[in-house]
C-alpha cells in the first residue's frame, strides 16, 4: 500500500464529477485497513460545487467515523438553522476527528453586557456575535461581537427594547430581530422596559443599524386565537408585533417569525414584509430540512408538532410527537430532522410523513432548547437546570456539563449555540454567560464558502489539522498535544454522506492520501483547475 494515495483514494481520484442530493444515496467504501490513517498524518482534497440559494443543510463531504467510539475522522459544513431563535451557521466548512479517548473541555468565555439571555448566537464573516436580553432598568438589547477570551465587543442597541432576540445573515450581510422579552415566561421578573420591538435591522459596521422595517400582525388574527399563555402575559398587545422571535434564511430569502405572535414572513426589500400565512399555532422556531421551511408549533395541547410551508401562505402539519406541546428546535443529524420539545425533554427523529421516533429524554430535565451537530456529534441543552447532553444513539443520552449556576431561580436554560473556532459556542438564562466546548480536534472556516466549484483539502500535520481553500490554508486547529490519536475505526468511509446530512452539490477529484500533503501541492491542486 502506498502512503501517497490509498487505493480507494486512486478509485475516487480517477472518478467523474457526481451530483449528490437529498434524493441521491452517498458513495460507502467498504472498511480496509488502508482507509485507516491510525495516529498518522492524512490529507483529503476535493473539488466540490455548491449552489448559492439553498433549501437544505449542505451537509457532508467524507467522512469515517464511528459515532458510539466517537471515533475518526469528518470534513464537511456546519449549518444551524432552527437553533431556537437564530440561523447560527450556513456554509461554514469544517475538518475534525476524535479518538475517543479524551474528555469534554468546557470554559467559560464571559458574559456580554450586562445579558440575562444569550438570546442567540451566530457566525458571520470570521467573527462570533451574540443578542442579549438585558433586564434592568433603562437597559436594552444590545449586539456584541466576541474578542476573545471572555471579551465582548459591544456593537450599539438597535433598538429601544429590551432584546436582540435573533440572528441571521443572507449573502454577506448580518440581520437582527428586536423584541420585549417577557421575562415570566422563564418565571423571572418582567423587565420594566415595555417599549415594543418587532424589527428587523441590517448591521452597517461600527454600533450602525440599518432600519429593515417592522413585521406586524394587524387586521390578521382576532384575539380569540391566542393561548390563554400568551394572552395572560403582561403587555401582550393583540394587534401588532412586538418581537422578532426567529430569523431564517430559505431559498435565498429571509424569513421573520414573531414571538408571542402568529405568523410568518419574508423580507422583500427596504422596509418591506410580506406575510406568508400561519399553520394555525404561534411558533416558536423555524429551520429548513428536506427543501422545506420548517416551524416549531408552540400553542399548548392540540397545537404543537411540526409544520412545512407549502408556498404562498399555505401550510401542512408534519405530525405531533406524544405527549408534546411545545416543540422549541431543529438539528439534522445523520441524514434526519430531529427537533427538542416540552414537557419531558426528549427529543424525537423525523421518520417521514408524519412519523416521529422517540430519541429518549434527556436526564430528569423538562424542556430541549439548543441543539447543534458539532465534530461528529449532537448536542442538546435543557431546562430547568440549564445542562447539556450528548446523544449516543437510539434513546441514549450522557450529560456533558451543567453550565448555568444561577442560586434561587426556577429554570435555567442553555437557550443557543454556534460552532466557531472549531468548538461549540453555548449562551445562558439567567446567567447570560457564554461557554465553549472542545472535544475531539477540529478546525473551522467561519466564512462563509462561496457558492460554485471550490477547491477543498483538510490535512493532518504532525500536532495540528489544517484547513484549506483554493489552494490557501484558511485555518488551523490548537495543538493536538501528546495524545496519540489514533483515530483507526471499522465504519466504511462516505463520500457524500457523514453525521450531519447528505450533500447538497457536485464533488469532483476526491482524493485520500496516507500522508500531509505540503501547502504547494495543495497549491498545484488548486491551480491545474476543475476537469471533469
Amino acid at each position: 500500500m502506498s502512503d501517497d494515495l490509498t487505493p480507494a483514494g486512486k478509485w475516487l481520484a480517477d472518478s467523474r464529477s457526481t451530483h449528490f442530493d437529498r434524493h441521491t444515496a452517498a458513495v460507502e467504501v467498504a472498511h480496509d485497513e488502508s482507509l485507516d490513517p491510525g495516529p498518522g498524518d492524512f490529507s483529503i482534497s476535493l473539488w466540490l460545487n455548491t449552489e448559492s440559494q439553498l433549501d437544505d443543510v449542505l451537509g457532508d463531504l467524507v467522512s469515517k467515523y464511528d459515532p458510539a467510539q466517537r471515533k475518526g475522522f469528518n470534513l464537511g459544513f456546519h449549518d444551524g438553522p432552527g437553533v431556537t431563535s437564530t440561523h447560527s451557521n450556513s456554509r461554514h466548512l469544517y475538518f475534525g476527528m476524535d479518538d475517543g479517548a479524551g474528555d469534554e473541555q468546557w470554559t467559560e468565555v464571559g458574559r456580554p453586557g450586562n445579558s440575562v439571555k444569550v438570546a442567540g448566537l451566530a457566525v458571520w464573516n470570521g467573527d462570533l456575535y451574540t443578542g442579549s436580553y438585558e433586564a434592568g432598568e433603562g437597559e436594552t438589547g444590545h449586539v456584541y461581537r466576541y474578542a476573545g477570551g471572555s471579551q465582548w465587543e459591544d456593537l450599539g442597541s438597535p433598538d429601544v427594547c429590551n432584546t436582540v432576540m435573533s440572528l441571521a445573515v443572507l449573502g454577506d450581510e448580518l440581520y437582527v430581530g428586536t423584541g420585549h422579552y417577557r421575562g415570566q415566561g422563564s418565571s423571572l421578573e418582567p423587565s420594566p422596559n415595555w417599549q415594543p420591538g418587532g424589527r428587523v435591522y441590517r448591521y452597517a459596521g461600527g454600533s450602525t443599524w440599518e432600519d429593515c422595517g417592522k413585521i406586524s400582525t394587524a387586521g390578521l388574527y382576532d384575539l380569540d386565537v391566542y393561548s390563554d399563555w400568551v394572552q395572560s402575559l403582561q403587555g401582550w398587545t393583540k394587534d401588532d408585533v412586538d418581537t422578532a422571535g426567529n430569523l431564517t434564511v430559505f431559498d435565498g430569502k429571509l424569513y421573520a417569525m414573531p414571538y408571542y405572535h402568529r405568523g410568518v414572513y419574508r423580507y422583500d426589500g427596504g422596509t418591506t414584509w410580506t406575510h406568508c400565512g400561519d399553520p394555525g399555532c404561534r411558533l416558536m422556531s423555524m429551520g429548513l430540512f428536506d427543501g422545506h421551511l420548517i416551524g416549531a408549533g408552540n400553542e399548548g395541547s392540540g397545537h404543537g408538532g411540526v409544520y412545512t410551508y407549502e408556498g404562498g401562505d399555505k401550510w401542512s402539519h408534519a405530525g405531533y410527537q406524544e405527549g408534546v406541546n411545545q416543540v422549541y428546535s431543529f438539528a439534522a443529524y445523520e441524514g434526519s430532522l430531529y427537533t427538542g420539545t416540552w414537557p419531558e425533554a426528549k427529543v424525537y427523529r423525523w421518520d417521514g410523513e408524519q412519523h416521529w421516533e422517540d430519541c429518549g429524554q434527556l436526564g430528569d430535565e423538562k424542556e430541549v432548547m439548543a441543539m447543534a451537530v458539532y465534530n461528529g456529534t449532537l448536542y442538546a441543552g435543557t431546562l430547568p437546570l440549564g445542562q447539556v447532553y450528548r446523544y449516543e444513539g437510539g434513546t441514549r443520552w450522557t450529560m456533558s456539563k451543567r453550565l448555568d449556576m444561577t442560586p434561587d431561580v426556577t429554570y435555567r436554560r442553555v437557550w443557543s449555540m454556534a460552532v466557531f473556532q472549531g468548538k461549540l459556542f453555548c449562551g445562558t438564562l439567567p446567567s447570560g454567560k457564554v461557554y465553549a466546548l472542545e472535544a475531539g480536534k477540529s478546525v473551522t472556516y467561519d466564512v462563509a464558502l462561496k457558492a460554485g466549484w471550490r477547491h477543498v483539502a483538510g490535512v493532518r500535520r504532525g500536532d495540528r489539522l489544517e484547513l484549506f481553500v483554493d489552494g490557501e490554508l484558511v485555518r488551523w486547529s490548537s495543538d493536538l498535544g501528546d495524545r496519540a490519536w489514533d483515530i483507526s475505526n471499522d465504519q466504511p468511509l462516505r463520500i457524500g454522506k457523514g453525521p450531519h446530512d447528505l450533500f447538497k452539490g457536485k464533488m469532483y477529484d476526491v482524493q485520500l492520501h496516507r500522508r500531509a500533503l505540503s501547502a504547494d501541492e495543495v497549491r498545484q491542486r488548486f491551480q491545474a483547475g476543475h476537469h471533469e
